[in-house]
């Protein structure tokens, strides 16, 4: 019998049986297809050696008029923007205490780090943010030590506690009478929070230690963030407005729009709740979906309010100006809004509309374009080439001109295994150097985004894998993809400031992480390294504490993606398998006797590339894949030397797998073929 070309086709099918699906593949983890044919996918390095506080859920990337290239990162604790590789701290101030409500609001205890703060009011939640300064040493900590940023430790309406960076040395009340407290927005939460009891919200928004009668839902901290010329507009889904000067320069915060002057120009009737702002940047207008209506109330999760043209700040409609509002007619809530080229499509749960600036007395125009469609998430929509695509509850569609189901081969395999209690950390993005779209999700059993499916739209194919990232951003203004996560790791204290750490799933740790999990003190930091530098090992902290061993998240890590062929510094893990082939009718056995491989290993830089070749028979679709002699799945090494594969497998089907584990290993699959022949029917 002659050779046989083994030729599979693109993409990956898990909608039908691996028998069903023959000449298709049928597992894949961290490979592409380029012209019909698997590779492995590009690598990703950390950029910068700075960390992000939070779980970030948005990054936005712009260009200023002086050429600034600044992306922005909205975490579950702060509001950034990066440039050069420098992070800027620009969380806005929620409130400020001066005296003589501050007067002498500190106190100590010989020998701890622990301060407690007294300010009535102070309206702080557990783990955010204060800043004091005009302090003076008390009980033995000095100035120094007091006039910075510490993370708050609730106890109640009118005291939290600090955690000082040296010992105090003696018991004191004191700090002076020049203290200024600016306490940073509020933190929100990493992820979705749902339950009836303590731990259900955060700390202080009821009684410390009460549950609740009913149900609690406390949503993840979701940003909006977008570019109004060189300036910044970010919105907290569901909350505050706010605006950064891009005049004032990176050392100052981000304000409330509704006090910010533009331009000398006063804000006017700005909303003061906003589930998303969006600036249509063809016209020059910021609008707010799911906001507070004109003269206040209570925020309409239907209405659409937009500023007057180039003012964002100025929202009081005149006859004078383009400010004004809309409502979407149909559904309960709008989820999300995204720009394409002609128009802004507005989702809720159920509906699709499209708003177009129409440039008469109107402004704006709503139109809707199709109902009885789902969305998932916020950011589970992303638009290529004029065209949206979006993640619904339980198939994918496709806007472009009008609304299709997106054909879709790994339908059950991606919302058959979906964590929809996460749904919200859904995350989508382009990858357009490859024509990909991806989606990140939650799979079942997880509570963070742990696994990937992505759809090329030149080839029309469908494949996945596992990753774990929380906010995308695919910049033409960059020259990689970037994306983050945070670090997730499992950790222990033997009751002292040792941190020992047993795994780490992915990221890096660092002095100055912060670390958070259930049982660990609030405000708890690494302050140098031990035995780990960045993984596996023991790290010291400021808290003392006794902690079980359980996962524990910390500060999140941004990668340039396409850059190298490593999982960062770390090995790749990459394969893919095929269905199950037959090279006669599926009642005869093939005696295989070789394979000559069809493998390029163009781009790697290692000094021998190789990956591992499996060949995988059985006799049923129920049996677990073996050689019926050996008892064995034939498993060998290909390099750029091998020439072919001597081999003995007798069974009615086979499946082939490549997989690759070593650093800087770049490989392709192209045509290999077997050698074999029918051997009979028993």
């Amino acid at each position: 019998m002659p050779l046989q070309k083994l030729q599979f086709k693109p993409g990956l099918n898990r909608d039908q049986t691996n028998y069903t699906n023959e000449g298709g593949w049928f597992e894949c983890n961290k490979i592409r297809f380029r012209s019909g044919y698997p590779q492995k996918i590009g690598g990703w390095l950390r950029y910068g050696l700075f960390s992000v506080v939070g779980t970030c859920r948005q990054v936005f990337n712009w260009i200023t008029t002086a050429a600034d290239n600044y992306l922005a990162l909205g975490t579950s604790r702060k509001l950034y923007i990066e440039a050069g590789q420098t992070l800027y701290d620009i969380t806005p101030i929620r409130a400020t205490s001066v005296s003589p409500a501050t007067d002498n609001c500190f106190t100590t205890v010989s020998g701890s780090k622990k301060v407690t703060v007294a300010i009535s009011s102070h309206g702080a939640t557990d783990g955010s943010y204060v800043t004091f300064s005009g302090a003076v040493a008390v009980g033995g900590i000095t100035a120094a030590n007091l006039n910075t940023e510490f993370i708050i430790a609730f106890i109640d309406a009118n005291s939290f506690t600090i955690t000082a960076a040296a010992a105090a040395t003696s018991s004191a009340s004191g700090g002076g009478s020049g203290i200024t407290a600016a306490f940073q927005i509020n933190i929100g939460n990493d992820g979705g929070v749902a339950g009836y009891g303590w731990g259900s919200g955060t700390w202080g928004t009821v009684g410390w230690g009460l549950g609740s009668a009913t149900p609690v839902y406390a949503p993840q901290r979701d940003w909006f963030l977008q570019n109004f010329d060189d300036d910044l507009v970010a919105n907290i889904r569901d909350g505050t407005i706010y605006y950064w000067k891009y005049s004032g320069g990176t050392g100052v915060r981000a304000t409330p729009l509704a006090t910010t002057t533009i331009d000398s120009i006063a804000p006017a009737d700005v909303p003061t709740q906003a589930m998303q702002i969006l600036v249509s940047q063809n016209d020059k207008h910021l609008l707010a979906f799911g906001c507070t209506p004109y003269g206040g109330g209570t925020a309409d999760p239907l209405l659409i309010r937009f500023a007057t043209q180039d003012q964002p700040n100025v929202w009081t409609p005149l006859i004078t100006n383009s400010a004004g509002f809309l409502r979407v007619s149909r559904g309960s809530a709008i989820v999300c809004a995204v720009a394409t080229r002609q128009e802004i499509l507005v989702y809720t749960e159920g509906t699709l509309n499209s708003l177009q600036f129409l440039g008469t007395t109107d402004v704006f125009g709503l139109q809707e374009l199709s109902d009885n469609i789902s969305i998932l998430s916020p950011r589970s929509v992303v638009t290529v080439n004029n065209t949206a695509y979006w993640m619904g509850h339980d198939k994918f569609y496709a806007y472009g001109g009008r609304v299709e189901t997106l054909p879709c081969t790994l339908r059950n395999h991606v919302f058959e295994n979906l964590n929809y209690n996460q749904a919200d950390q859904i995350i989508s993005g382009t990858n357009e150097g490859w024509n990909e779209i991806w989606w990140f999700y939650p799979t079942a059993n997880s509570q963070i985004n742990n696994a990937y499916v992505i759809y090329n739209h030149l080839e029309k194919i469908w494949y996945y894998g596992t990753i774990n990232r929380t906010a995308w951003s695919d910049s033409s203004l960059r020259e990689y993809p970037q994306a983050i996560t945070a670090t997730y790791f499992t950790g222990s204290f033997n009751n002292s400031t040792t941190l020992t750490v047993s795994a780490i799933s992915v990221g890096i740790l660092a002095v100055g992480s912060v670390i958070t999990g259930t049982g660990v003190v609030t405000g708890t930091k690494i302050t140098a390294l031990g035995t780990g530098t960045g993984g596996v090992g023991t790290y010291t902290v400021n808290i003392s504490q006794l902690v079980v061993q359980t996962t524990m998240t910390a500060n999140s890590i941004i990668y340039n993606h396409e850059q190298g062929l490593n999982d960062d510094t770390t090995a790749m893990t990459s394969y893919i398998a095929s269905s199950d082939f037959d090279l006669v009718d599926g009642d005869q056995f093939i005696l295989s006797k070789r394979i000559i491989p069809d493998l390029s290993f163009t781009g790697s830089t290692a000094t021998l590339p190789a990956v591992t070749m499996l060949i995988k028979p059985r006799n049923f679709p129920g049996n677990a894949y073996s050689n019926t002699e050996t008892g064995t799945v034939i498993e060998t090494s290909v390099d750029i030397y091998t020439e072919q594969i001597f081999m003995r497998a007798r069974a009615r089907q086979m499946a082939i797998q490549i997989e690759s584990t070593d650093l800087n290993v770049q490989w392709q699959l192209g045509s290999p073929r077997l050698d074999g022949r029918p051997d009979g029917r028993r």
